[in-house]
């Protein structure tokens, strides 16, 4: 860029071609200055500060082998219900919708910063009549007089010769697209939050059940009991004992109907309207509602979650407003020029001989204000040192999300084995308690701890195998699923290009 500079410079100086070729160089000189790039620092994306794979005790597991599938959520959530909420959700959430009204305005806010690179051009018109007082005047006769024009130009168009304004357009164009990365990110979680609100009440719609059933089985051995003590076969403890079974799973059936209740109105929230009625479905289990999802390696957030994304955005922003930061010490160069016509007379406005024109470029360079430049300077970079923290951090905050979603999905796989052993334990204890009382072998009380313990083994169950599939959620969630793909900025992101001066001129 110096050595182009320098020859536009020579061309100047000599007088070879006379002014027409003095003129078409200092015409190209400022076209090539104008055009070149800006001070900010180059890009560079921070090496990750994560290991290079997952846990290995994690990614061993059978059960995520697959290969790597389409993360699109219709084809992840196979549910027909669910679709439909997430339908809903996607198009009234209010979360949602502000997030893309969020998008708008930095759009706006983006063609605005644009704008500044062209000139603006504006046509006017003015008319004065002015009347001055003889003793204001040499002849001591009082004059009236008029001014009348009729004129287009521009008005203070900078000639970005340091870069500053594409600077400035640069961090406005990667705030967009952080806001937009951002925008998908709620996208993101809002289908996860969906998701998972539906596995709850689904879970719940199963507990209901299971709860419902124990009461009627509890009710129909309340009225035997009862029946029994009122012929005298049975004892009053029995009895007692009996309706204290039956309330304990009574109390469990309220709590539970009244969760699947705040379960639905949260889902209401969530899909910003009414879903429609949530009819009570067959039990799940892990296979009803997901495929199994493999996470790949780390560096593939970097590509799929949009919050990493947008903190990249941010990234590169940080670095334009450093590039802005360094021209504002370099002199800034404004172009203000009319062209039209002017007269004394309004009937004269439009005559031979009315041509008017002027041209008045300025330059400015502050010599001195208290420092505001280099504490300008100084914020850039410091903002731009916490946009890379901020970036790692996220990083960080991805690679945990699917470590953690990897280890739950192992772990809680192993404890839904587990609790469906011990549910099948239970049931075959209240069996045999059953026989033992019938045949007199033992007191009723070890009928109604077997029943208790079953009741709980049969809740622990479902709530574990909703566990399993809130971990593939997470999972989903975790690896960017559901993301829209990116908007392409290639045709209005500024291309990379020399340095119009070197940045250790920067004070």
């Amino acid at each position: 860029m110096r050595r182009m500079q320098w020859k536009a410079g020579a061309c100047l100086r000599c007088g070879r071609g006379g002014a027409a070729s003095r003129a078409a160089a200092a015409g190209l000189a400022v076209l090539v200055l104008a055009g070149c790039a800006t001070l900010a620092p180059p890009h560079e994306t921070p090496p990750l500060p994560v290991p290079a794979s997952y846990p290995a005790g994690d990614r061993a597991e059978g059960a995520l082998e697959a290969g790597r599938l389409d993360l699109a959520w219709r084809s992840y959530f196979t549910d027909p219900l669910l679709q439909q909420l997430i339908e809903t959700a996607l198009a009234n959430n209010r979360d949602l919708r502000t997030a893309a009204l969020r998008v708008d305005e930095a759009r706006a806010a983006f063609r605005i910063q644009r704008s500044d690179r062209f000139p603006g051009i504006a046509v006017g018109a003015q008319g004065a009549r002015s009347r001055v007082p003889g003793d204001l005047n040499t002849t001591g006769d009082a004059l009236v007089g008029g001014e009348y024009r009729a004129e287009f130009g521009l008005s203070s168009w900078e000639l970005d010769l340091w870069g500053r304004v594409r600077s400035l357009e640069a961090s406005a164009l990667e705030g967009w697209l952080a806001t937009d990365a951002a925008r998908q990110a709620v996208h993101v979680a809002l289908i996860g939050q969906v998701a998972d609100g539906y596995l709850g009440l689904r879970e719940l719609d199963e507990r209901v059940e299971i709860a419902r059933k124990s009461v009627a089985a509890r009710e129909a051995s309340y009225r035997i009991f009862q029946r029994r003590y009122e012929v005298g076969s049975t004892s009053r403890l029995e009895v007692t004992q009996v309706q204290t079974l039956l309330t304990q799973a009574q109390m469990l059936h309220a709590q539970l109907a009244q969760q699947r209740e705040q379960q639905i109105n949260a889902l209401r929230v969530l899909v910003g309207g009414d879903p429609g009625p949530l009819a009570q479905k067959a039990p799940f289990d892990e296979t009803t509602v997901l495929v199994q999802l493999s996470p790949g390696l780390p560096s593939g957030l970097l590509t799929q979650r949009p919050d990493i994304i947008a903190a990249e955005h941010r990234l590169r922003a940080s670095n334009a407003n450093i590039g802005a930061a360094r021209a504002a010490f370099l002199p800034r160069i404004a172009l203000t020029a009319s062209y039209g016509t002017a007269s004394a007379e309004l009937d004269g406005l439009f005559e031979s001989g009315s041509r008017a024109w002027s041209f008045v470029p300025t330059i400015s360079l502050p010599i001195f204000d208290g420092g505001r430049r280099r504490a300008n300077l100084a914020l850039s970079e410091v903002r731009r040192d916490i946009a890379v923290a901020e970036y790692e951090q996220t990083i960080q905050a991805a690679f945990r999300e699917v470590a953690d979603a990897l280890a739950a999905h192992r772990w809680v796989s192993a404890q839904v084995e587990v609790a469906r052993v011990a549910r099948d334990a239970q049931a075959e204890r209240a069996r045999l308690a059953q026989l033992r009382y019938d045949n007199g072998s033992s007191a009723y009380l070890e009928v109604l701890d077997a029943q208790r313990d079953l009741l709980d083994a049969e809740q622990q169950l479902v709530g574990t195998r909703r566990a399993l599939l809130s971990s593939q959620v997470a999972l989903y969630s975790a690896l960017g699923g559901g993301a829209e793909p990116a908007e392409p900025v290639a045709a209005i992101r500024p291309e990379p290009g020399p340095a119009t001066a070197d940045a250790r001129l920067i004070p």
